[in-house]
């Protein structure tokens, strides 16, 4: 069984380009590409907490020239030399070839434009995205084509089922907390150091009602599917917790009588 361990989820993907602290004027609107500023022409912005977002349109014409960048049915598209991109307006994440990236604020549609992270979309096609005071971001023209998982198929194979399984009928954020808990447990020197041993450990009685009721072995939905892919790839939810229970269908409550509570999504409790 290969192992997603603890020093690859040290290493996951960063999500936002962040301009931390005062910037000089000159250095806040720059969009360097080959020593062009593209700022304005990528219609560039600034989100919620400092995130760069542009024009999925000009930067993938820009990283991935080969192909070609189309609207339809609510989805923007990227196709060709081997790729396949969509981002659609009001999901927080986009999808590129096996991948999902998440997009934590949400792919955005303003003036006509689908408007994604540049470090997302960077990541997605192969670039490559630098930052610092002086001169602004700098975005480098790379493959212009998306590099595969960090994770293995066994890796998503067992995640998606324990999602699917404790989650089933939860919103994608409740589904991102509990592979989150999966993730941080392997982190944690408390836990085992695999996806899988994470999953079917005994150390102190089944750790997760569905490998006691068979549960875990099931077809996972399609939203688990995606929210393990997102996980893997980075996305987080409900902190550094390392259990969760629903309240209402569990007549065990150490957790809440011993841990230290953290946040509710859905019907299920996350704690530290």
């Amino acid at each position: 069984m290969m192992k997603f361990g603890k020093a690859l989820i040290g290493a996951a993907l960063g999500l936002a380009l962040t301009l931390p602290g005062i910037l000089p004027a000159s250095a806040v609107n720059v969009l360097s590409v080959e020593g062009e500023n593209l700022w304005n022409q990528a219609s560039a912005r600034l989100v919620e907490g400092g995130t760069t977002y542009v024009s999925l349109r000009t930067v993938a014409e820009l990283l991935a020239p080969a192909a070609k960048v189309s609207w339809e049915n609510g989805t923007a598209w990227v196709r060709g030399n081997g790729l396949t991109l969509s981002a659609r307006p009001g999901d927080v994440w986009l999808t590129v070839n096996d991948r999902a990236l998440y997009v934590p604020h949400g792919v955005l549609l303003e003036n006509g434009r689908t408007l994604v992270p540049i470090r997302v979309l960077a990541e997605a096609l192969g670039g490559f995205v630098d930052w610092s005071r002086e001169k602004g971001i700098t975005l480098t023209v790379g493959t212009g084509r998306a590099t595969p998982p960090a994770f293995t198929a066994d890796d998503l194979y067992w995640m998606s089922r324990i999602i699917s399984a404790e989650s089933r009928g939860e919103p994608l954020a409740g589904k991102l907390a509990v592979g989150t808990v999966v993730l941080n447990r392997v982190a944690s020197s408390e836990f085992p150091d695999s996806i899988y041993d994470v999953i079917f450990d005994r150390k102190w009685g089944v750790q997760f009602e569905p490998v006691a009721n068979g549960t875990i072995y099931n077809e996972p939905t399609q939203e688990s599917v995606l929210a393990a892919k997102l996980v893997l790839e980075g996305a987080r939810e409900a902190g550094d917790s390392l259990y969760f229970l629903a309240p209402d269908l569990t007549n065990n409550h150490w957790i809440m009588e011993n841990r230290e509570f953290v946040v509710t999504i859905g019907c299920h409790w996350f704690y530290l």
